[in-house]
């Protein structure tokens, strides 16, 4: 085993010991609800622009973007555009890709500042319901014969998640992921979102868990979310294995 090896094994070791640590991943998601009280996710920028996140799930992002470079990177929910403009940037140093966000409502005040970013050239844009037949046949237009890595981070509800799960993953390219973000809400207090149509029990984790009943194309990557301990996504990076 030469000493490359050596070292993704330790890794792997390191993994499966935090896998197994039941109080420390207990721990970790007792410190997620903490803060979530007090915004923590949107304390964040990159680049200049807002991404409200998780850093330790950009830096499992970037994992997952430098192993695959994928062609094209299609991500439901833009916000601020900070999460577009990260993938941008990762491309750019990879040199190869584009990013296509999706949202509802773009508003004018990010549309500008995300067009007017350094990274914008990498960076494109679709408004309307990520459900939305419509859309969904300007998605695949725009990236057919690409290999393609997906991120749904729009209404979290079960019913759209469910339904985003059966329209966008079955885009993403064997090997690659779609990874869906805030299925952390079905681990959260149940008054955690008093002002938001989701919660236990209604959330992209519930919808993830049916999406894989009917669907035997996709598998939870739960090392990734075992190693992060920090996460929005638990049981949301699927990896499409057939």
């Amino acid at each position: 085993m030469n000493p490359h090896e050596q070292f993704r094994e330790e890794v792997k070791q390191n993994i499966d010991g935090l896998e197994q640590d039941k109080a420390l991943q207990a721990t970790s998601l007792d410190w997620v609800g903490t803060t979530a009280k007090h915004k923590y996710t949107y304390n964040f920028s990159w680049m200049g622009r807002p991404i409200i996140q998780f850093p330790q799930d950009m830096v499992a992002m970037q994992e997952i973007i430098w192993a695959l470079r994928p062609d094209v990177i299609v991500e439901t929910g833009i916000a601020h555009g900070g999460s577009l403009v990260f993938y941008a940037s990762m491309l750019q140093l990879i040199g190869h890709g584009d990013v296509l966000g999706v949202d509802i409502d773009i508003r004018q005040h990010n549309r500008e500042a995300i067009e007017a970013h350094p990274m914008s050239h990498r960076i494109q844009m679709i408004q309307g319901s990520s459900i939305d037949p419509a859309i969904v046949e300007q998605v695949k237009q725009r990236i057919a014969g690409k290999k393609v890595l997906v991120v749904l981070d729009s209404n979290h509800t079960h019913e759209h998640v469910l339904e985003e799960l059966r329209l966008y993953a079955p885009l993403v390219s064997v090997g690659s992921y779609c990874v869906v973000m805030d299925t952390v809400v079905e681990d959260m207090p149940e008054d955690a979102f008093p002002d938001r149509p989701w919660g236990k029990g209604d959330n992209p984790k519930t919808a993830v868990w049916a999406y894989l009943k009917e669907n035997q194309d996709f598998e939870i990557d739960a090392a990734i979310h075992s190693k992060l301990l920090i996460t929005v996504a638990p049981d949301g990076y699927l990896r499409r294995v057939r």
